[in-house]
Formats: C-alpha cells, sequence, structure tokens
C-alpha cells in the first residue's frame, strides 16, 4: 500500500508518541508499504527504506514543542492541514494513518480526495484539554462530540491503552480497533550503571517529562515523608526542561530533601538502560491521564521493582504480580518505596514477573505482529478495490 503518516509531532525526537510513530513507519516499511510522513520542523532525519518525510515549514517561534495543547502547536497544525491536502491531490494515497489531532484533517479531506483513514489515538483530546484548562462542561461536551465524529468516520483506529480503546467502542460502535501498546526500549544486553548515578545509598529514579500531571512532586513529597536516617535513599530523576528542573530543584530545597535528590535533566534514550541499571526502584508517580506512561514498558524490563500509582493510567497495563501499586498519596508513596528497599523477596518476584510479562507482550516483535495482523485481516477488506487515478507529482 502507499500510505500516509500524518504526525503532528516533532519527529524524530526521543519521546512517547515520536517514538511510536517511528515504530509504526519500520513495520510498515518491513511490509513492504511505502509511506510518506507530514510532521513539525523540529526532529531528527530517519532512515527507513520506502518513507520519505516531509515537514511544517520552520517559521520564527516553531522549535521546542512540548508534550500536551499549546497555541505553537496549534499553529504548526494550521500549516500542516494545506500540505496534508496538497500530498493527498499528488500522493494517489491507499489509506492515511492519522495521529492524535491529524484525524480531524484526516476527517475533512476524505469527503474531497476519498482516502480512507485510520485515526491512531495516544490520548483524548478532551481529556486532555481537560486537564490543563478545567473545562466548562458544555466546551467539553462539544469536544468529546467532535472527537466522535472523527472516530465514526474513520476506517478503523488504533490506541496504545485499553482505556483508549474502550472509548472508542463507546463513541464509533463498529469500527475496527485495536490497541498496540507501547514496547520496552531497552535492548536486553547487561548495562553498566551510569556513572553519574552512583550514589551510597540505593537510588530510587524517575525518568520522564516534568509535567505536572507525572507527579514527580509527589514523589518528592512521599521521599519527604521518610526519615532520611531509617531510610536512606537517593532522589534520581531524569528528564525535563531547564527551566522545569529548575522548579523541582527548588521544590526539593522547599520539602527538605535537596540534600538527598538529583535532578540530571534529559538524557539520550539509547542510554537508558544504563541509567536504570543504577536504580533500586523505579517509579511512575502520575496523577492523571488515561493512557499509559512509555517509560512503564522499560521500567518492567529493567530488572527494578516499580511502583506506581494505582490510577488507570497504570492498572490497565500493571497489576499487582508485577508492581507495587499504591494509592496517589505522599503517605502511600512513602510506604511502597519502604516495602520495595526493605523486602528483597517482594523486589525479586516482582521482578521475574515483569519480564516474563514484557518478553510475552511489550516486544518490537509483539508490536509488529499485532499491527501487521489488524491492517491485513481487519482494514485491508475494508479498502476500496478500484485504483484511484495517478496524478503527476
Amino acid at each position: 500500500m502507499k500510505i500516509l503518516v500524518l504526525a503532528p509531532q516533532p519527529f524524530m525526537t526521543q519521546r512517547g508518541t515520536p517514538i511510536a510513530v517511528h515504530m509504526l513507519l519500520e513495520t510498515l516499511s518491513a511490509r513492504g508499504d511505502e509511506s510518506d510522513v507530514i510532521c513539525f520542523p523540529e526532529g531528527d532525519d530517519v532512515d527507513i527504506p520506502g518513507c520519505r518525510v516531509f515537514r511544517v515549514a520552520a517559521l520564527p517561534g516553531l522549535k521546542n514543542f512540548r508534550p500536551g495543547f499549546s497555541v505553537k502547536k496549534l499553529l504548526a497544525d494550521t500549516l500542516m492541514f494545506p500540505m496534508v491536502a496538497a500530498r493527498m491531490l499528488r500522493g494517489n494515497y491507499d489509506l492515511v494513518i492519522a495521529v492524535e489531532e491529524a484525524a480531524f484533517m484526516a476527517m475533512a479531506l476524505k469527503p474531497i480526495f476519498g482516502v480512507p483513514y485510520i485515526a491512531d489515538i495516544d490520548s483524548s483530546l478532551p481529556e486532555q484539554l481537560d486537564d490543563k484548562f478545567a473545562l466548562p462542561g458544555w466546551l467539553r461536551l462539544c469536544f468529546e462530540g467532535a472527537e466522535a465524529a472523527v472516530m465514526r468516520r474513520a476506517d478503523g483506529a488504533i490506541t496504545c491503552c485499553q482505556a483508549l480503546e474502550k472509548i472508542v467502542r463507546d463513541r464509533a460502535p463498529g469500527i475496527p480497533v485495536r490497541t498496540l501498546e507501547d514496547v520496552t526500549m531497552l535492548s536486553g544486553e547487561d548495562s553498566q550503571p551510569a556513572a553519574e548515578c552512583a550514589f551510597d545509598k540505593p537510588v530510587v529514579m524517575y525518568v520522564g517529562n516534568l509535567e505536572p500531571y507525572q507527579g514527580v512532586d509527589l514523589l518528592m513529597e512521599a521521599v519527604a515523608v521518610l526519615d532520611p536516617e531509617r531510610h536512606p535513599m537517593r532522589l534520581v530523576v531524569i528528564g525535563g526542561t531547564g527551566e522545569d528542573v529548575a522548579a523541582a530543584e527548588r521544590r526539593a530545597v522547599d520539602l527538605g530533601i535537596a540534600a538527598h535528590a538529583s535532578f540530571l535533566g534529559p538524557r539520550p534514550v539509547s542510554e537508558l538502560g544504563h541509567y536504570l541499571s543504577a536504580a533500586a526502584v523505579v517509579v511512575s508517580p502520575r496523577r492523571q491521564g488515561r493512557n499509559t506512561p512509555m517509560k512503564i514498558y522499560s521500567y518492567l524490563d529493567s530488572g527494578r521493582p516499580l511502583l506506581a500509582t494505582r490510577l488507570p493510567t497504570h492498572t490497565q497495563v500493571l497489576d499487582d504480580r508485577i508492581a507495587c501499586l499504591v494509592e496517589p498519596t505522599p503517605e502511600a508513596m512513602a510506604a511502597g518505596l519502604r516495602d520495595l528497599l526493605g523486602d528483597p523477596e517482594l523486589s525479586g518476584r516482582l521482578v521475574t514477573a515483569a519480564k516474563e510479562r514484557v518478553a510475552a507482550e511489550f516486544t518490537p516483535d509483539a508490536y509488529s505482529r499485532k499491527l501487521r495482523a489488524f491492517l491485513e485481516t481487519e482494514i485491508e477488506p475494508r479498502l476500496p478495490r478500484s485504483p484511484r487515478p495517478t496524478v503527476a507529482q
């Protein structure tokens, strides 16, 4: 097939959705499909056979895109829309795979060009906006209606977690939908622990951005609950912009844990295994959201026990056999840290079960197998059989 992939993100960058888009393109390439990608101006070039990348114009200010909604992202989407229309006019595509809000573009252009589309849903737009802006009820209903329209007009949907799959099935009964969970980013090779994480106390590690919904402040409050003499540990936080890191450091001072905390800023994904190898416990203290954080799958594969909040964002993948799940309060997280650091038998049992789960369900091979089966059994039989006339490029 010839496929147009709409990726309204900085691509390729080392964070959740762009990494998932990269896996998608690699699977399409392995199938023998040709793919054109339209994405934001920011990001590294990729070398995937059969794949071409087209970028939105790099206008002043269109850089440093943060996760989630922003006016900057809305501007880039506006510039992206006519590019999508132009590619559809010239490209003779069999299918569009539209990531996140780009599905609105695919829906708007489908009646004009007749190109079917799959909505690739990594988050719920109404929930994302509500979490950030506390929308009035009527406005949230409007966004939910618009999202439902995108789903109903799609020829299929891909989600990254079961909670989002349920949203699709509720709002668009009858369309094919498949959950493609993210995968471990670790290579499986033994990793030498990162030297900058070599402390004389057990390392409690968080990896990811420092947006409020991730709950890093909750983790810091949990560390502050514990007596450092009775429960020695070193909190290591990896990720975040310079501004975010500075704010977290100030919060650590306010909580009285600055002497026991290190904020390292971002590190390359290629070195993730080295950092996780230095941890005694890995933590996902997320407070909000439905989609499961991509880091969870590498955490599970790290050989380190995982502490996470007992919320749907986690429990659709995690259970008490593979992780220590606690309520999202400082006291409960502190108790979880105390249990994992003080009970090697519990930690060992969780680690063994977690690695078995990853090997069975959350590897690149598993992702590719699920996507191939979805396209071949659910999507391709629904596509128009008559070829479209080719327009000279």
